[in-house]
């Protein structure tokens, strides 16, 4: 795939505070919807055992419920 959009979770609603990401060429793109010029890249096989560690819990430590 050479390009492709960028793409939010449907758990971000309709605010602007989300993270976007799509896959450029085989890398993986995260950026802030409202920081459009920083993009993180990382390698597809890295974003996969990301998000596995995510659905499994392993970053809820990091969340809080301060506002």
């Amino acid at each position: 795939m050479r390009n492709s959009t960028w793409q939010k979770s449907s758990y971000s609603g309709s605010n602007a505070d989300c993270v976007e990401v799509r896959a450029l060429d085989g890398v993986i793109e995260l950026r802030e919807s409202d920081e459009g010029e920083v993009i993180v890249r990382t390698a597809a096989p890295r974003f996969a055992a990301f998000l596995h560690g995510a659905k499994a819990g392993e970053f809820d430590h990091l969340l809080t419920t301060e506002a």
